[in-house]
């Protein structure tokens, strides 16, 4: 694959070998090509292929939750994570819909833009239904009173709006009137006075040329003032509209975003009544007005809202973050589904389609309103989302880049060294940030993290962006490939993670565009992020990637039958016979291809490892007992499957607990630590002595036991495999020196090992003069254990 044509990634540690330093920028174009090709080269010596127990731990460690190996989450037809019934079709696995959707909610009108009176009825209907804090909202209303104009500022679809409707109302206005919002703030006295002289005209046309005081104060509105740094609203401003409002008979309520540039302006904060009181009090105003009985609505309404209210699907939209207009067009379908108009299934999707709603609006925003840099950022948190929001800010600015080049080809990109506040910027995403533990490579580190509040949001996002707006996917795949190349291990899982729900989306483009690349390059690197992309695609339910990997498995192409491995050794407990399959079929084309030289060529040591890799993850999965079974029925059918067999059984016994594994891997975890995270013996408490100790008590296991031992006097007598043996029985003993469980697990293991004189004396040897650690004589254990072998005339058969 070449090289990513964007900006080189940063020089990070990796497991798999360090990243080279980024190229001079300021290089002449001779050099700087010379330098990127001497980066490449060195690149290409220090890849190194990690090994797959630590790429699934990156996964588990890394991918975010909704498609984390072992959350229980996946994709089912259009759905993921969480419940859902029946929406879309499909298998019912999830509250996210990733197929189209035909149902269209409005969720609530549009502020006022344009310049006219508000109807008095649409007045009276707002006023049935809003709430707010009583005393807050009368301490607004008095100081509008008094100082003619009130400036109140608020987040987006927090009702302020309406609120700023109520003020007036509640201050006295007799009528409302709308004003332009584009207009410059030093206009603003202008605009009334113009205002003015239409309603005076206005009158005089109608005949009703009367005095304009008898018919009541006029209140003025203004929404979503454009006030920036270029034309910011000043104090002088409000005094000369004041000047006006007085004159007239007049209020006037402005209502500003948190970005908005006020000098010497003291605005009102807006402090929204929560969503469970804005949808109780909707509810309720739609049901008085369709009560069968006029005379009893106000009883019909209190006892079907609190019947509405107490519904699935209510209980779970309120425990979403929706915003207030959300609520407000949730009551009227609650009314229409407790009237029999609407299926309990539209209902229950109306949380995702505000959801749905809400990605498209962000979509469609124009520059202005949504800038592009935004948009860049809204795409990162999607990718990292519950990550750290300074990676997410850092790489959101490369997005931001890309997506600079798709819109303005020939222009250099001009990236803001400084730019929104991080609250401003989440509070636009409709996201928080929070202290989280974060997994590295150097132990767990708390940083702050920033994620959408609605755990959906991020899996929406990606669909919509993939699928409704092709014109993004350049930018997109170039990020995802610089993304791929960057040396910290949670980067790269993004980018797989990405991959995948792109993927499930739309398999053949994910594929053709970064995939299939990434798995026929000469670089591990890129080669895991296609393995962790197809595993988390296969995960959330992308269709035919066993299908790939098959085809990938039997064919020339050594890096993707490389992937393909990796693949399957991700993806094999949930189907670990097809897998071992799979795998003996790919050994033993390896065998036959270093047989076809004359004479023959030794094996592939990267793809033989890769596969006992992967035999090794199948024993310490969920499914170890199925694997083992397998294992034991084939291993002796041909040399291939039983070095295939033998090498990944002692891979697997070489493997210790570690102190933060998880269930949630999909690995099966050994004894809790009782002594922190056991610095004195890095290699933990082993995992297969475990599983024996386990197996060994209970007579429906016993069999497994059996199993185990058989392996280990395999792998013990024959003449590849044994010094190997050897060697992961001395770190057993290592262990059994901190810790008296191993100890006593290994004891029991001992005497089932000798099945002939030779393995007596073998272990014997062993015992005897196996170093200590750091060069220091056998520890005090081997003495112990020597003691449990059974001498060389009397072996112990273990039964099969």
């Amino acid at each position: 694959m070449s090289a990513p044509d964007t900006a080189a990634p940063p020089a990070n540690p990796a497991p798999n070998g360090p990243t080279a330093p980024p190229a001079d920028p300021n290089a002449p174009p001779q050099q700087g090509q010379a330098q990127a090709e001497e980066q490449d080269e060195a690149a290409e010596e220090q890849d190194r292929p990690q090994d797959a127990w630590s790429s699934r731990r990156e996964l588990a460690d890394h991918a975010p939750p909704a498609l984390r190996i072992g959350s229980g989450a996946g994709f089912g037809g259009a759905l993921v994570t969480g419940d859902q019934h029946g929406v879309s079709g499909g298998r019912v696995a999830g509250d996210v819909i990733m197929g189209s959707k035909t149902e269209i909610w409005q969720l609530g009108p549009p502020a006022p833009h344009a310049s006219g009176e508000v109807p008095a009825a649409t007045l009276e209907r707002l006023a049935e239904s809003f709430v707010a804090d009583e005393r807050a909202f009368a301490a607004l209303a008095d100081r509008l009173r008094e100082e003619r104009v009130l400036v109140v500022r608020g987040a987006a679809f927090t009702g302020r709006r309406t609120a700023a409707l109520m003020l007036l109302r509640r201050a006295g206005a007799a009528s409302v009137r709308s004003l332009l919002r584009d207009r410059p703030p030093a206009e603003l006295a202008a605009q009334l006075d113009a205002e003015q002289q239409r309603a005076e005209q206005g009158r005089a046309e109608q005949g009703r040329a009367e005095d304009a005081a008898a018919a009541g104060p006029v209140g003025y509105v203004l929404c979503d003032l454009m006030a920036d740094r270029t034309r910011p609203l000043r104090e002088p401003h409000l005094l000369a509209v004041r000047d006006r409002l007085a004159a007239h008979d007049g209020y006037l309520v402005v209502t500003v975003g948190p970005t908005a540039v006020l000098e010497e302006v003291d605005p009102a904060g807006w402090q929204p009544p929560s969503v469970a009181e804005v949808l109780t009090t909707h509810l309720n105003a739609h049901l008085r007005a369709t009560a069968p009985d006029p005379a009893t609505r106000e009883e019909y309404a209190g006892r079907e809202s609190a019947r509405l209210l107490a519904l699935p699907a209510v209980t779970g939209f309120l425990a979403r973050d929706h915003q207030l207009r959300e609520a407000a067009a949730f009551a009227p379908a609650l009314a229409r589904h407790a009237a029999g108009g609407l299926p309990a299934d539209e209902l229950d999707a109306f949380s995702l389609g505000a959801l749905e709603s809400q990605v498209r609006e962000w979509f469609e925003e124009d520059e202005a309103a949504l800038p592009l840099r935004d948009k860049a950022f809204l795409i990162s948190l999607a990718a990292f989302d519950g990550g750290p929001y300074a990676l997410t800010a850092e790489l959101s600015d490369r997005l931001y880049a890309e997506l600079l080049r798709t819109q303005r080809p020939h222009a250099p990109a001009d990236v803001p060294v400084f730019g929104t506040h991080i609250g401003k910027r989440l509070q636009l995403a409709r996201a928080e940030r929070r202290q989280a533990e974060e997994a590295t490579e150097w132990g767990p580190v708390r940083q702050w993290v920033a994620a959408f509040r609605d755990d959906r949001a991020a899996l929406v996002l990606l669909r919509e962006l993939w699928t409704g707006h092709p014109s993004a996917r350049p930018a997109l795949v170039r990020w995802l490939r610089v993304l791929a190349e960057d040396g910290r291990p949670l980067v790269r899982t993004r980018a797989a993670a990405t991959t995948a729900v792109l993927a499930h989306a739309d398999l053949p483009s994910a594929m053709a565009l970064l995939i299939e690349e990434w798995a026929a390059s000469p670089r591990y690197r890129h080669r895991m992020v296609a393995a962790s992309s197809l595993a988390l695609a296969h995960f959330v339910g992308a269709p035919n990637v066993p299908r790939v990997l098959d085809g990938w498995s039997q064919g020339e192409d050594r890096p993707m039958r490389w992937v393909a491995i990796r693949t399957h050794a991700l993806i094999g407990p949930e189907r670990p016979a097809r897998t071992l399959r799979v795998l003996r079929t790919v050994v033993r084309k390896e065998y036959e291809e270093s047989r076809r030289e004359d004479p023959p060529a030794p094996l592939d040591e990267v793809m033989v490892e890769e596969v006992a890799g992967a035999v090794e993850l199948l024993l310490l999965s969920e499914a170890r007992e199925t694997v083992l079974g397998e294992l034991l029925a084939s291993y002796e059918v041909d040399r291939p499957a039983r070095d295939l067999t033998l090498a990944g059984f002692l891979r697997a016994c070489g493997r210790g607990a570690e102190p933060r594994t998880d269930p949630e891997s999909g690995l099966v975890p050994g004894p809790a630590e009782e002594e922190g995270p056991g610095e004195e013996h890095p290699h933990g408490w082993p995992l297969v002595l475990d599983w024996y100790r386990e197996a060994a008590a209970g007579p429906a296991t016993v069999w497994v036991a059996h199993g185990l031992t058989r392996l280990w006097r395999a792998a013990l007598g024959d003449s590849l495999h044994s010094r190997d043996a050897l060697e992961v029985l001395r770190l057993w003993v290592l262990a059994a020196a901190h810790r008296q469980d191993v100890e006593w697990a290994l004891a029991a293991l001992l005497p089932a090992l000798v099945a002939a004189p030779e393995d007596a004396l073998r272990l014997a040897h062993l015992l005897r003069t196996m170093p200590g650690e750091d060069g220091a004589p056998p520890p005090p254990v081997a003495a112990r254990l020597l003691t449990v072998v059974p001498a060389a005339g009397h072996p112990v058969v273990q039964p099969r």
